[in-house]
């Protein structure tokens, strides 16, 4: 069985798993798990109720990865998020508390609820894998998965993320209600008793080590991206750079990330080369968020996704 076979098989297997907790969100868990693989950081939006906490919870559970949580409030220092040097007074030296960084698997939950001199101190973190503390850098754990929450109804006290700090997600996950069969499903679930926010007795023992994660992100170099793929990428990336509609367009940054998603995507489906049916299907998360559109647009009824399938629509498809 060959490296691809195996990632498709393992991940087949954690897909079905969570999908047991979160019920109704398939979508959700390929970009996710898409995500994981491709080694970037992910900013999941839907209003409260629809599982995004539980949905970090029950990764970091079937991979065996240290999980931790921040809620983020608008009195958050940037030391609650990275940690600070305490003096010992019986050693007479400073040692390090660390802070919830330090996990593998980090729920920053309601991200935009803290200003931005907190959000900021996750940005060393998410592109260098590393923290400055005093002066001193420390490396953040090799799995280091950055989940980000964020609600797309409620903007009273919150403080939007910069620019900046959206590039450093790969993706922007959309979470939507689920259908009327999933939403029945999870009220039959809870009306036989069963709770499926008890991740630890619906999924008694991990399915997976972290290690192999990142042995799948090291494998995913041997997944071919024709030229003709990646001028697809490169095309897609500079559609967007429209000035009529666009304040801001996708950089360079968002190609890679691009390229990225489709091989890890392209893993999941068991295959050895990325087509550009993958692209397409990473095109919306991994570019809505990077995608500034200009307030004539939006006040003309233009969001990010609708401009997107537009530029999908007319960019030639390689063959």
């Amino acid at each position: 069985m060959d490296g691809v076979e195996i990632i498709q098989r393992k991940t087949a297997v954690l897909r079905q798993a969570i999908g047991r907790v979160i019920l109704g969100q398939e979508a959700v868990l390929d970009q996710l798990l898409c995500c994981l693989l491709a080694g970037g950081h992910v900013l999941v939006e839907g209003v409260p109720g629809l599982g995004k906490t539980l949905l970090a919870r029950t990764l970091a559970r079937v991979v065996d990865a240290d999980y931790g949580r921040i809620q983020f409030t608008p009195d958050l220092l940037p030391s609650d998020i990275v940690g600070t040097s305490l003096f010992n007074p019986k050693t007479a030296e400073f040692v390090l508390r660390r802070g919830p960084i330090f996990k593998e698997i980090l729920l920053a939950d309601e991200i935009n609820r803290t200003p931005p001199k907190s959000q900021a101190a996750l940005l060393e973190a998410m592109e260098e894998g590393q923290v400055t503390i005093d002066g001193i850098r420390n490396s953040l754990p090799e799995l280091f998965f950055v989940i980000a929450t964020q609600n797309p109804v409620e903007y009273e006290g919150t403080y939007p993320l910069p620019e900046t700090q959206l590039d450093r997600f790969m993706m922007k996950i959309t979470i939507d209600y689920p259908s009327p069969e999933a939403e029945l499903a999870v009220m039959k679930s809870y009306a036989d008793g069963v709770e499926l926010k008890d991740v630890e007795s619906q999924l008694p023992s991990p399915l997976i080590a972290k290690g192999e994660i990142l042995d799948f992100r090291k494998g995913l170099v041997a997944i071919v991206v024709r030229r003709e793929t990646q001028e697809y990428i490169r095309r897609i990336v500079s559609e967007t750079r429209d000035p009529i509609y666009v304040q801001l367009g996708a950089s360079t940054r968002a190609a890679v990330a691009m390229l990225k998603a489709a091989r890890a995507l392209a893993a999941l489906r068991g295959m050895d080369f990325v087509t550009p049916e993958d692209i397409k299907d990473v095109t919306l998360p991994v570019l809505r968020h990077r995608v500034i559109l200009k307030p004539e647009a939006l006040i003309d009824g233009l969001t990010p996704d609708h401009y997107l399938d537009a530029v999908l629509r007319r960019v030639p498809v390689p063959r």
